[in-house]
């Protein structure tokens, strides 16, 4: 499976997202941005489309929800040891209160993994982010044998949130 992200303008976005109303597309907004989420087995719908090989999954997305892209740029010898720790992350949070989708994006033509989480709602977000359970690419977890710590991220972690927008009445 493969998701493609490309961002632009809400309007743009809206007509883009109609033109393909049996594809699973969600649009979502935040940081300033309108994004859509292309999740499909087969080939973008996108021009230009930011391109990723889900490796972990967990739940269904949803065209309503909170959706957090902790994004984490990792070396070419980093990436089976992060996949590895990270691959089954959603089974860890399908318990979770307000838990409703986890992703984990390989990057295809980057550096740059995506920690996809969809929930409820910002709240039940914000209980998970800020508890024991959460870890985002720490890297005194990634050690080798000896207990040597490994260097494998080339820049620092970042997260990215988004709301899909509600019709208001």
């Amino acid at each position: 499976m493969y998701i493609y992200m490309t961002t632009g303008t809400m309007d743009f976005m809206e007509k883009v997202r109609d033109q393909y109303v049996d594809e699973s597309i969600i649009l979502m907004n935040g940081g300033g941005s309108t994004l859509l989420l292309h999740e499909t087995n087969g080939k973008s719908v996108f021009q230009t489309p930011r391109k990723y090989e889900v490796v972990g999954t967990a739940g269904d997305l949803t065209h309503d929800g909170y959706f957090a892209m902790d994004n984490v740029a990792v070396t070419d010898e980093g990436k089976p040891i992060f996949e590895h720790k990270y691959k089954m992350t959603g089974d860890q949070l399908v318990n979770m209160p307000g838990f409703q989708a986890f992703r984990l994006l390989r990057p295809i033509g980057s550096d740059t993994y995506i920690v996809l989480t969809e929930w409820s709602d910002k709240r039940h977000y914000d209980l998970w982010h800020n508890s024991p359970g959460y870890q985002l690419s720490n890297p005194g977890d990634f050690k080798d044998q000896g207990g040597a710590t490994l260097h494998i991220f080339t820049s620092a972690p970042y997260t990215a949130t988004y709301t899909t927008p509600t019709d208001e009445i």
